[in-house]
């Protein structure tokens, strides 16, 4: 049973559905890593094993009905699972009990899987780092004392450590990314709205969809992502009477067959030698095997100002929950700002002020940041850039306005970690992350792959092409 821990959730369906393998004998088997293993990583917060094991046996008892027929796995905490609380790590909503389940955890079940609980994110899904005050810190498995990413941290350090062989994660400022980046797992971020977000809130009736939110898989190959996206994706329940969603075929025979672009490093944000290196070691080995590559294609953008656009539209949604005391104090920042002033503190409390007129403005902006990465995506298949600046930092709670993360032996603003996932996120994008190998120091590094919108197979694909020829995942010592 050993091989399990690292099992991909396609490879435990296979031996479930040739009846080699019980749902229950491998949901017990998960379970017993969870209770043996996750005291020291605190990834799964919410354990929900009774009602795991009985959903088990009825699989056991039935023909397949799924994909995920008898899969146990696991989903962020953020998502409704009836019956369990969301708390979106708010010590108030600690009694927040909805009695219906998100639409991704019930394709998840409709697809066969078996939910062992959720794991442990960011307060408020608003940090890199997984820590609140429900469910505590979650520890990376490769370095306990540094973060696993946020804020689908729990989802990256569950994975990591083998103990679920799949993930629902939520993405809006990389908070599927870097976690994958940070726990050498592979994490996808849709292209918006190909995923319902309905039971992905704090809210016990449904609510709108959100502005940049993603919900999207995470794993330990890129086959399950593919097979994951296949399941969850479609419109949700109130669009479902009027669209169909048809995404495009991958239709490359192999790595030769692609067209990449490499964007290694930025000004706007230099990333560490090291993962600016393996990105460009990316880009030798494609070219070695026949691909067109290319350090120097870009979209036709001014990619600070396409940064700034995110920062509008990021800090728009993300003061819908600040109290009033802080949008004040924003204000007041914001009307002594020089209005010319680009630094990212301006940018945010600006932001966190916006006028609905304000938004519209950038709602425009990013319109025509979608019109050139389209563009440019008519030239190239997939363009592999840097996640973070640095690979898994130890754990910072000070406030957030005093950390910095160093870089190449320099500080760094905390929130300048944004760049390169909102360079992605603004434009509605969707991307990859992949493991890259190990730093000098034994951390992961994990790179973007990053496709036309509606593309989103395609990113998968390449991926699990490219890890035929610089390897997958690896999973941490100890474990």
């Amino acid at each position: 049973m050993t091989e399990l821990a690292f099992s991909t959730a396609a490879a435990i369906a296979e031996r479930i559905r040739r009846r080699e393998l019980g749902s229950l004998e491998a949901t017990d088997y998960f379970i017993e890593r969870i209770e043996r293993l996750d005291g020291d990583v605190n990834a799964v917060a919410v354990r929900d094993f009774d009602r795991s094991r009985e959903a088990a046996r009825a699989a056991d008892r039935a023909a397949p009905v799924g994909p995920l027929h008898g899969v146990p796995m696991t989903v962020k905490e953020g998502y409704h699972l009836a019956g369990v609380p969301t708390t979106f790590g708010y010590p108030e909503l600690k009694d927040n009990v909805p009695d219906w389940d998100s639409d991704c955890v019930a394709r998840y079940k409709a697809a066969g899987a078996i939910v062992l609980g959720k794991t442990n994110m960011a307060y408020a899904g608003a940090d890199f780092q997984t820590y609140n005050e429900v469910y505590g810190t979650t520890n990376n498995p490769w370095d306990l004392e540094r973060i696993p990413g946020g804020s689908s941290g729990g989802s990256s350090a569950a994975l990591a450590a083998g103990l679920a062989p799949l993930e629902a994660g939520s993405d809006i400022g990389g908070s599927i990314r870097n976690p994958a980046h940070f726990c050498g797992v592979y994490g996808h971020k849709p292209t918006f709205g190909i995923v319902s977000q309905t039971g992905h809130s704090t809210m016990l009736t449904p609510g709108p969809a959100t502005d940049l939110v993603v919900c999207g898989p995470m794993a330990r190959s890129a086959a399950d992502l593919a097979l994951s996206l296949t399941v969850v994706a479609g419109p949700s329940s109130l669009d479902a009477p009027g669209w169909r969603l048809d995404l495009p075929r991958p239709g490359k025979a192999g790595l030769a067959d692609y067209r990449v672009a490499v964007w290694a490093d930025d000004e706007n944000s230099p990333v560490d030698h090291e993962i600016a290196e393996r990105a460009a070691f990316i880009g030798e080995t494609l070219s070695r095997l026949g691909a067109r590559v290319s350090d120097t294609a870009r979209p036709a953008v001014d990619a600070r100002r396409g940064y700034e656009t995110y920062l509008e539209l990021l800090h728009s949604v993300m003061a819908a929950g600040v109290p009033p005391e802080t949008r004040e104090r924003n204000r007041r920042y914001a009307a002594e700002t020089d209005p010319a002033d680009r630094s990212d503190r301006a940018i945010m409390s600006r932001a966190m002020v916006l006028s609905h007129a304000g938004w519209l403005g950038a709602n425009g902006r990013r319109e025509r940041l979608r019109y050139a990465w389209r563009e440019f995506f008519e030239d190239w298949d997939v363009l592999v850039c840097p996640q973070m600046a640095a690979t898994a930092f130890p754990h910072d709670h000070s406030p957030m306005q005093t950390r910095t993360v160093t870089v190449n032996g320099e500080a760094q603003p905390y929130f300048q970690q944004l760049y390169w996932s909102g360079l992605v996120t603004g434009p509605y994008l969707p991307s990859t992350v992949f493991p890259a190998g190990l730093s000098s120091e034994g951390l992961p590094i994990g790179l973007q792959a990053v496709g036309a919108a509606y593309h989103d197979q395609v990113t998968i694909e390449f991926t699990r092409l490219l890890a035929q020829e610089i390897g997958g995942f690896q999973a941490p010592p100890g474990y």
